[in-house]
């Protein structure tokens, strides 16, 4: 069983390493997480914006029917997209969400970003994505987090959710939240890894017992077929990767994911490889020495990969 952290408030065990479904395709994902959670994958990191969770649960339901794990073994992350920001959308979007997945509860529901943008009916488009009906236009609107936030711990009120988080968000949010937040926060997720390090931000977070989930654990790999990836070079070729690679005879996506989960940093890499997709969850099988760590996090140049000021300057929330 991999490693877990258990969270502050519930107590419940969240895995070190997870597998994400972001840009997990429709035609593929069903079986893909089934054939995950017959490798050892117990936590599974959706989104209503990933356009993927009805299928990600007939994965589960499957592997459920099969007496491959009991669904109190899984730990099942979703996320609140923008355009559900107001109090009367929370609760109706979660509700959505768990009949896609065809479960109970989340294990764990995050405000996917600390933006909030203009209602969208999901019986006429869903998911919204960032853009308005034109395709081209942000529309923003004036929910403030504080709204949001009161409506999210409704859901673990109502047993919807087990546990709530924030994505995407800096300090300064954090400690607003915290001043009118009556469940706190349990889960930060944010962009990690060697080239975006976020050392201030990690810090904080563990002071305030808040644990840390970290995506595109690869850097810019993630956002080649975007065209995101700005040109970066490639973590899993470079040299301070590739050599630890060899004199532990583990991969660089292995060498990568333990850099973050020996400082208790949760990862959830996808891959629609089933080799790397093992390769990754065993990723825990060795241990970096602490000047190998540090050697690693010396590569970070604060290259944020994933920045919605990207689509409208409006929305520079990491400013």
């Amino acid at each position: 069983m991999a490693n877990t952290i258990a969270l502050a408030r519930t107590g419940q065990k969240m895995p070190l390493v997870g597998f994400g479904l972001w840009k997990v395709t429709k035609s593929t994902c069903a079986d893909t997480v089934y054939n995950a959670i017959k490798a050892g994958y117990r936590l599974f990191d959706g989104a209503g914006d990933y356009g993927n969770e009805k299928e990600a649960g007939e994965g589960v339901r499957r592997a459920l029917s099969d007496g491959l794990v009991k669904r109190e073994e899984l730990f099942i992350t979703s996320k609140l997209w923008n355009t559900f920001h107001a109090k009367e959308h929370v609760k109706a979007l979660a509700t959505k969400q768990l009949g896609l997945w065809g479960i109970d509860y989340f294990d764990l529901f995050l405000v996917h970003f600390p933006i909030s943008l203009k209602y969208v009916d999901p019986a006429e488009r869903y998911p919204p994505e960032w853009f308005g009906a034109d395709g081209k236009t942000v529309n923003l609107q004036d929910t403030p987090m504080q709204e949001t936030w009161t409506a999210m711990e409704e859901l673990v009120d109502i047993g919807q959710a087990k546990n709530i988080g924030i994505s995407n968000c800096q300090g300064s949010l954090i400690l607003d939240i915290l001043r009118y937040a009556r469940i706190k926060p349990q889960v930060l997720q944010i962009e990690l890894h060697p080239y975006l390090t976020q050392d201030a931000l990690v810090d904080l977070a563990k002071e305030l017992g808040i644990a840390i989930t970290a995506y595109s654990s690869f850097g810019p790999q993630s956002y080649i077929e975007l065209s995101m990836d700005r040109d970066a070079p490639s973590l899993l070729t470079h040299d301070a990767v590739a050599s630890l690679a060899n004199k532990y005879q583990k991969t660089p996506a292995q060498v990568l994911l333990r850099w973050a989960t020996q400082r208790d940093i949760a990862v959830v890499p996808k891959s629609n490889n089933h080799e790397r997709l093992v390769q990754n969850l065993d990723s825990e099988s060795f241990d970096l020495t602490p000047e190998e760590i540090k050697a690693i996090s010396g590569l970070n140049c604060n290259l944020r990969l994933n920045d919605p000021r990207d689509i409208d300057p409006r929305m520079a929330i990491f400013a």
